[in-house]
């Protein structure tokens, strides 16, 4: 019986004594608390008309160009319109250039294709990961008289792990920018 007594005990005592080491916790990262989706049709006179987040503030630019600024997230996307003069090869090759100049620094460019032949919308949007500059980049054109580029840039030193979500959140408004373009 003593013997039983004591194998139970030092088991019971094995089971007691294991348990996790005692790790540090790893730097973290501000959570951000992003404000929920509301749009409306872009306010200013352009060739061109989308949806944008009601929270944005839109900053107006000569030859039709945009900056629209997330300031709680201290980001923008800026836009670029040029028009299709005969030269679509070049807009797009130029357009393209500036998406692998961030190769240097990217880990991956994840590239997107979308067509709406009813809007007359043909683009492609490429996702940047790792500690590039820009992390989302895209471009739209109705191939024969506007084209429209767009950049995401964050006014902080790139970090991917830590802008992350918000790159996720803006991702979500610019489809919606593209879902809901329109030429004029």
């Amino acid at each position: 019986m003593r013997k039983i007594s004591f194998l139970f005990s030092l088991i019971f005592i094995l089971f007691i004594s294991c348990n996790d080491d005692v790790l540090p916790k790893p730097k973290a990262y501000l959570s951000l608390e992003y404000p929920a989706k509301d749009y409306e049709k872009l306010s200013v006179s352009r060739p061109y008309s989308f949806d944008v987040l009601k929270s944005t503030t839109i900053f107006d630019d000569k030859n039709n160009w945009l900056k629209i600024k997330y300031p709680d997230l201290k980001a923008s996307i800026d836009i670029t319109y040029r028009p299709v003069k005969n030269n679509i090869k070049e807009l797009l090759t130029e357009a393209e250039k500036l998406v692998f100049k961030h190769a240097v620094k990217a880990e991956q460019i994840i590239p997107k294709d979308f067509i709406n032949p009813e809007k007359r919308t043909f683009g492609s949007l490429y996702e940047i990961t790792g500690n590039a500059a820009s992390h989302l980049q895209f471009h739209v054109t109705d191939s024969t008289n506007h084209f429209i580029k767009g950049s995401l840039y964050f006014y902080a030193k790139p970090n991917y792990d830590s802008i992350l979500p918000a790159v996720a959140y803006i991702k979500e408004d610019i489809l919606k920018l593209v879902e809901s373009l329109e030429w004029e």
